[in-house]
C-alpha cells in the first residue's frame, strides 16, 4: 500500500505543472496583488490622513480654546464628583465581572471575547487573508486538524444505555429531574430511524405507522402509535421494542415485551433471508430485520444481566458476536466485559481484551481501564506507597502503573468518579469518547468492579496524577494517543443534563476579560473609598494626573490639614 501510494503521488506530481516560486500565487494577477497590498496599508493611511485633517482644522475648530475650557472645567470639579465617578465605575465593572463569571462557567468561554471575535473582528478587518494559496502547508495542517477533531468528537451510542421507562423515567418520578437532554434523545430518534426503518416500509402498513412513531417527540404519542401498529400486525417486532423501551416500568415487564419482540423478529428475519436475493429492496429489508433482531437479543441480554442471570447474559452476547461478527460497531464486547467482570472471570476478560485491545481498533474507556484493572489486580493487595518509595517498584507494579497512565491519558475524567471525588449521575444514551459523558457511563457500571479488588482504588489514587507529568501540554502533544481533543466540553454540555457540573480537561485559564473586570472593579472601589475618606489628597492626585499641578504651599497645607485630622 505504501509503495502504491508513493507511485500515485509521483504520477500526480509529474502530471501537474511546475510549482510557482514561494510567496507567489499563479492564480493572482497584478491587480489582485496591488489590492491586497493596499488593504494591508489602508489602516495606517487613514490614521495619517485623520491627523493631517485635524491639524488643518485646528483654527476653525478653536481646538486650543476648547482644550483650555476643558482644563478649567476639570480643575473646578469637587471630590464628590470623583467619589461618584469611581463608585459608579466600580459598580458597573462589578456587574460585568459577575456576568462574565457566570457565562464562563455555563458556556466555557468569555462573552466579551466571543462577541469580539464573531462581530467586531470582521468589521475591523481582522479576518484571515483570503489570498493564501489553497495548497499551502498551513492550510493543509488546518484541514488535517479539523478532520482529526471531527473524528475524535464523534458521538457514539452508549453500549450500556439504560431503559427509558424502567430506569430513566423512574429517576424522573423520584427526583423530578430530567436525566436526558433533548440533544441526546434526538440522537436516539435518529438511531431508531436508521436501525428500524428501510425503503420497503410502505409495503407493510404497520411499518408505516412505526416510521411515524420513531419521529414523534411526545412519548405518549409514540406508545399510542406502537399499539396502532400492533392492531394492524400482531407480529410487528419494532412495536414491541418501543413498548419495552418506553412503556415498561420494570425490567421484568421490559424483558417480557422483548421476548415477544424476539419471537416476531425471528419470524420476519427468516422470511427476509429467503427473499434477500430478489432485489436490492429485499437486501435493504434484510439489513433492517438483522438490526432489529440483534438489538432485541442484546437488550434481552441486558435484562438478564440486570435481573442477576449473568451467565445467561454472557451466553447471549457470545452467540451474538459469533453469529453477527460484522456488527462490531455496536460494541457488544463492552457489555460482555462488564458481565464477565461481575462473574469475576478474569481469564475470560483477558481473552476478550486480547482480541479488541488492538492498535488498529478504536479504543474506549472500558477497554483501557479494564486492562489497567487486570494489571492492578495482580499487585494491588500488597501495594504500599511507603514500601514502594523505599525499595522501588517491581516489574509487575511498573506494568500496572503504566496501564493506569495509559488509561488516564485516554480519558482523564474517569479517576475522579472512581475515587468518588465527583458525584455520579445516570449515564446518557450517547457518549463522547475521551469525554466526561464516557467517564460517567464507565464509572456508573464499573465502580463496583474496582471496589471488589482490594487495593485497586488505592493504587489508582496514588498514581493517576502522574500521567499529566508525561504530557507537557495536552492540547498539542500526546504520549500514547492522539492529542486530547479540544471539542469535548461543548459536546458533553449538550449530552449531559444541566444539573451536572461538566468535567473539563485541561482546566481552562480564566479569560482575560474576567481578570480585567475583576481588577477594574477592585481598583475603582479602592479609589472610591480613598476619595471618600481623604477627598483633599485624592483631589491633589487627580489634578496631578490631569497635569494641573497645584503650588507647593497648597500641597503642604492639604497634607498638614489631613495629618491634624488623623491625630
Amino acid at each position: 500500500m505504501a509503495d502504491g501510494d508513493g507511485l500515485g503521488e509521483a504520477a500526480t506530481a509529474a502530471a501537474s505543472p511546475p510549482a510557482p516560486a514561494p510567496g507567489l500565487s499563479p492564480s493572482l494577477g497584478w491587480r489582485e496583488r496591488l489590492r491586497a497590498g493596499l488593504a494591508g496599508t489602508g489602516a495606517s493611511l487613514w490614521f495619517v490622513a485623520g491627523l493631517g485633517l485635524l491639524y488643518a482644522l485646528r483654527v476653525p475648530l478653536r481646538l486650543c480654546e476648547n482644550l483650555a475650557a476643558v482644563t478649567v472645567f476639570l480643575n473646578s470639579l469637587t471630590p464628590k464628583f470623583y467619589v461618584a465617578l469611581t463608585g459608579t465605575s466600580s459598580l458597573i465593572s462589578g456587574l460585568i465581572f459577575i456576568f462574565e463569571w457566570w457565562y464562563f462557567h455555563k458556556h466555557g468561554t468569555s462573552f466579551i471575547e466571543q462577541v469580539s471575535v464573531s462581530h467586531l473582528r470582521p468589521l475591523m478587518g481582522g479576518t484571515e487573508s483570503s489570498i493564501s494559496e489553497p495548497g499551502s502547508p498551513s492550510r493543509n495542517r488546518e484541514s488535517e486538524t479539523s478532520r482529526q477533531n471531527l473524528s475524535e468528537c464523534k458521538v457514539w451510542r452508549n453500549p450500556l444505555n439504560l431503559f427509558r421507562g424502567a430506569e430513566y423515567r423512574r429517576y424522573t418520578w423520584v427526583t423530578g429531574k430530567e436525566p436526558l437532554t433533548y440533544y441526546d434523545m434526538n440522537l436516539s430518534a435518529q438511531d431508531h430511524q436508521t436501525f428500524f426503518t428501510c425503503d420497503t416500509d410502505f409495503l407493510r402498513p404497520s411499518d408505516i405507522v412505526m416510521q411515524k412513531a420513531w419521529r414523534e417527540r411526545n412519548p405518549p404519542a409514540r406508545i399510542k402509535a406502537a399499539y396502532q401498529a400492533l392492531e394492524l400486525n400482531n407480529d410487528c417486532a419494532t412495536a414491541y421494542v418501543l413498548l419495552a423501551e418506553e412503556e415498561a416500568t420494570t425490567i421484568v415487564d421490559a424483558e417480557r415485551l422483548f421476548k415477544q419482540a424476539l419471537k416476531a423478529g425471528e419470524t420476519i428475519y427468516r422470511r427476509s433471508q429467503q427473499c434477500q436475493h430478489q432485489s436490492p429492496q429485499h437486501e435493504a429489508q434484510l439489513r433492517r430485520d438483522t438490526n432489529v433482531l440483534v438489538y432485541i437479543k442484546r437488550r434481552l441480554a441486558m435484562c438478564a444481566r440486570k435481573l442477576g442471570r449473568i451467565r445467561e447474559a454472557v451466553k447471549i452476547m457470545r452467540d451474538l458476536m459469533k453469529e453477527f461478527p460484522p456488527l462490531t460497531m455496536l460494541n457488544i464486547h463492552e457489555n460482555l466485559l462488564e458481565s464477565l467482570l461481575e462473574l469475576q472471570a478474569y481469564a475470560d476478560v483477558q481473552a476478550v481484551l486480547a482480541k479488541y485491545d488492538d492498535i488498529s481498533l478504536p479504543k474506549s474507556a472500558a477497554i483501557c481501564y479494564t486492562a489497567a484493572l487486570l494489571k492492578t489486580r495482580t499487585v494491588s493487595d500488597k501495594f504500599s506507597p511507603e514500601t514502594a518509595s523505599r525499595r522501588g517498584l517491581s516489574t509487575a507494579e511498573i506494568n500496572a502503573v503504566e496501564a493506569i497512565h495509559r488509561a488516564v491519558e485516554f480519558n482523564p475524567h474517569v479517576p475522579k468518579y472512581l475515587l468518588e471525588m465527583k458525584s455520579l449521575i445516570l449515564p446518557p444514551e450517547h457518549i463522547l469518547k475521551r469525554g466526561d459523558s464516557e467517564a460517567i457511563a464507565y464509572a456508573f457500571f464499573h465502580l463496583q468492579h474496582w471496589k471488589r479488588i482490594e487495593g485497586a482504588l488505592n493504587l489508582l489514587q496514588c498514581t493517576w496524577e502522574g500521567t499529566f507529568r508525561m504530557i507537557p501540554y495536552p492540547l498539542e502533544k500526546g504520549h500514547l494517543f492522539y492529542p486530547y481533543p479540544s471539542c469535548t466540553e461543548t459536546a458533553d454540555r449538550e449530552l449531559l443534563p444541566t444539573f451536572h457540573h461538566v468535567s473539563v480537561y485541561p482546566k481552562k485559564e480564566l479569560p482575560f476579560f474576567i481578570n480585567f473586570t475583576a481588577g477594574l472593579c477592585s481598583s475603582t472601589a479602592m479609589i472610591a473609598l480613598l476619595t471618600h475618606q481623604f477627598p483633599e489628597i485624592m483631589g491633589v492626585f487627580a489634578n496631578a494626573g490631569l497635569g494641573l499641578w497645584p503650588s507647593q504651599p497648597e500641597v503642604v497645607s492639604v497634607f498638614e490639614e489631613n495629618t491634624q485630622g488623623l491625630k
